[in-house]
């Protein structure tokens, strides 16, 4: 053994400071004149020495941590470093005598922002390398003077594990022998400025629970159940089948559980009640619980709060299991400023727009995404991706879509810069999205995205290719949230029955613009918090009067032309609004309450409604056609009554009734379609086991040739006070 021909200043001084972009030219083994050169970077190591096959040489302390040496070989050996602390003797690989560990193909997909499954190829992978096993460190940062890997392996000392740079991808690769699951690591990342950042890594799959912030190492083990399920959820589309959501936020649907625990109880629920999905607010980890998820961190990461991503798979296999589907919110809208994530992630801004002004969201404090930036559009696609197929996910309702779509939302004038065209559209979040949808339907079969949308933005459930009258094609996604439905009827119901006359149009707009997208009437969590009043009290009158007119709006808005979503605690009347602190009310369903008949009553109604509509195709089969609908009475305002008629593919009927009224109206004629000679009652809100008041047709109505409401057969019938009722032919 020799001196090697020390470091030259620079090199030495950008080595030690994590400035330097290939650290593998300097350390590991490398051919020079007259032998082998071997050079490793051990902090606090006492000494260093080369062992291998009838080898051992201790290498020269060069200072700062680095040893070095030259030894007479030929061609470098098979070898390992034995590094000697002052109370441990550790034989060790060295990460720097093996090659990249990401191909060719994964950095030019990459680059181009191609890869649909860049999970593969970014973040920690554990792997076996040439013959040694390990895991693979790669994160992209271009803007990076220099890259380290800090974690549990090293005491969080990041200078003996510096990342070399893949070339004009922008991204860092370390391969580390002997690091595997459950290892705890971040990127200490040395900015354009020479200041230093320590960041969690934007691909991790798994994360520590907040307020703890590491990412930390992952490997699957979870063994998948649902094969059946799989293989046929794309055989009938979303828009031609049944799909009534009950939308969950799973850390307080009941405090305290875990992934595994909600397992054992909410598919048993979801399923009793009849729902054909739940939907999971954001479930990707986040710092700040308060934000309900909505402020994600961890894209790629289910929150640790309530277990490991395999825990999460178990509860999503338990849910299929049952035969319920199951869709998650997606937030590719925005991402909080915290200094260990996503904002300035190299030192410079990265996943955000560099235009401040572009980059803020006005609303939320939050960043915004630089949809323009291929490695961004990528870093979101393949996230959809991931979570479809990696955790089985059946849909993504994606967040605050309206946000992305313009320029000017919530910014005042003077705030935005226009498009090429002089417009307010986002042309880059349009392409965005398009791209998701696009790729997610080829690439996951059966999947649904389903579209937070509150405007009036023109085909976001039409395809891609389909051009519009504004020029644009389809968003692509397969459902819309009905904004204005909800919004509408909200009011409506709001009320008092005397004034509802004046405000008969809000039920009844809706129908205007029914088949323009293919929609999702939303009751969800943004309408029973932060003031708003939970559904039950939103309804004017005594308590009675309030569960009545719950009860017939639900059974309204179940027979309404689109697919029904429902938050937690609505389905037994909640009177309080939800807090994420301490989820539903669930002592209103205990038997010792003096209530809860009344609570147990609208419970048992959902669970007849989803029932029914589940059995009655007329309900979903042509839920986005013309064809499926027809109005009987829309105009009945003094009577605060609704009436209208469902079809199925088959033209068979359901004819829907409802009296948002508080008296009973006797002999009430509707007019019928002829061909029936009587109509049987399918469900009324009104029935005693429901709390209602029991003003029901136990015998079937006998349709008679009088001509009413344009037809030239009618029924009469007595519609109950604050009730719906549904009848079928006999």
């Amino acid at each position: 053994m020799r001196p090697a021909e020390p470091l030259g200043d620079e090199e030495r001084g950008r080595l030690l400071g994590g400035s330097h972009h290939d650290p593998h030219a300097l350390l590991g083994a490398h051919p020079v004149p007259g032998g082998v050169a071997f050079r490793a970077l051990r902090p606090f190591a006492r000494s260093v020495a080369v062992t291998g096959a009838g080898l051992r040489a201790e290498l020269y302390d060069e200072g700062d941590g680095l040893f070095a040496g030259v030894l007479p070989l030929r061609e470098i050996p098979d070898y390992r470093l034995l590094v000697t602390y002052d109370d441990a003797e550790l034989e060790l690989q060295d990460p720097y005598r093996f090659l990249p560990a990401l191909g060719d193909l994964d950095l030019h997909l990459v680059r181009e922002g191609r890869h649909e499954e860049l999970w593969r190829a970014l973040g920690a992978v554990p792997m076996t390398h040439g013959g040694v096993p390990g895991t693979r460190f790669t994160v992209w940062a271009p803007n990076a003077r220099g890259v380290r890997v800090a974690g549990d392996f090293n005491y969080w000392d990041a200078t003996g594990h510096p990342m070399r740079s893949l070339g004009a991808s922008g991204v860092w690769e370390l391969f580390l022998p002997g690091i595997g699951e459950g290892a705890l690591y971040k990127y200490q990342i040395t900015r354009p400025d020479g200041s230093y950042t320590l960041r969690a890594d934007p691909m991790a799959r798994r994360t520590e629970a907040p307020p703890a912030t590491a990412s930390i190492v992952d490997v699957t083990h979870h063994v998948w159940r649902d094969e059946e399920w799989m293989a046929r959820r794309a055989a009938t589309p979303v828009h031609e089948a049944p799909f009534s959501v009950y939308e969950v936020h799973l850390p307080s649907w009941r405090p305290g559980l875990t992934y595994r625990q909600l397992a054992d109880q909410l598919p048993a629920y979801v399923k009793d009640l009849g729902f054909t999905h739940v939907e999971l607010m954001p479930v990707a980890e986040h710092p700040f619980g308060g934000s309900w998820g909505y402020q994600v961190t961890g894209f790629y990461a289910p929150t640790a709060r309530l277990g490991t991503p395999d825990d999460f798979r178990y509860l999503v296999d338990a849910l299929h299991a049952a035969g319920i589907g199951v869709l998650m919110d997606w937030v590719p809208a925005h991402f909080p400023r915290d200094d260990w994530a996503l904002a300035e992630f190299d030192g410079r801004p990265l996943y955000e727009p560099e235009d401040p002004r572009r980059a803020a969201h006005p609303d939320w404090g939050t960043l915004e995404f630089d949809y323009g930036r291929t490695e961004v559009r990528n870093f979101l696609v393949a996230n959809a991706v991931h979570w479809c197929q990696e955790f089985h996910i059946d849909g993504l309702r994606v967040d605050a879509v309206a946000s992305m779509l313009y320029l000017d939302y919530s910014r005042e004038p003077g705030q935005w810069t226009p498009n090429v065209h002089g417009g307010r559209e986002n042309l880059d979040a349009v392409a965005f999205l398009q791209e998701m949808n696009a790729t997610v339907y080829r690439r996951c079969p059966g999947v649904v995205t389903i579209a937070e949308e509150s405007t009036a933005w023109d085909g976001v459930t039409r395809a891609t290719h389909h051009v519009g009258p504004g020029g644009f094609g389809g968003l692509g996604f397969g459902l819309k949230w009905n904004m204005g439905w909800m919004h509408d009827s909200l009011v409506y119901v709001s009320k008092e029955p005397v004034h509802r006359k004046y405000h008969h149009g809000e039920m009844t707009f809706s129908m205007i613009y029914a088949y323009s997208e293919n929609y999702v009437l939303p009751i969800s969590h943004d309408e029973v918090v932060h003031g708003k009043r939970s559904l039950v009290s939103k309804m004017p009158g005594d308590w009675w009067q309030r569960r009545a007119t719950h009860r017939a709006y639900l059974g309204f808005m179940w027979a309404h032309p689109g697919k029904q979503l429902l938050f937690m605690g609505q389905e037994f009347a909640q009177g309080a609004e939800w807090s994420e602190s301490h989820g539903p009310d669930w002592w209103l369903l205990d038997p010792s309450y003096s209530a809860e008949a009344d609570h147990r009553g609208v419970r048992d109604l959902v669970r007849d409604l989803n029932a029914a509509y589940r059995a009655e195709p007329a309900l979903w089969q042509r839920d986005t056609v013309p064809e499926g609908f027809e109005w009987v009475d829309g105009d009945a305002s003094e009577d605060n009554v609704f009436a209208f008629l469902r079809y199925d593919a088959e033209g068979s009927p359901l004819l829907a009734v409802s009296n948002f009224s508080p008296v009973v109206r006797h002999g009430y004629t509707l007019g019928v379609p002829a061909r029936y000679t009587a109509w049987g009652e399918y469900l009324n809100t009104d029935a005693e086991r429901y709390g209602g008041g029991g003003v029901t047709h136990p015998d079937p109505v006998k349709t008679e040739a009088v001509r009413s409401h344009g037809r030239p057969a009618s029924v009469t019938v007595t519609l109950p006070p604050l009730a719906t009722v549904w009848f079928r032919p006999v």
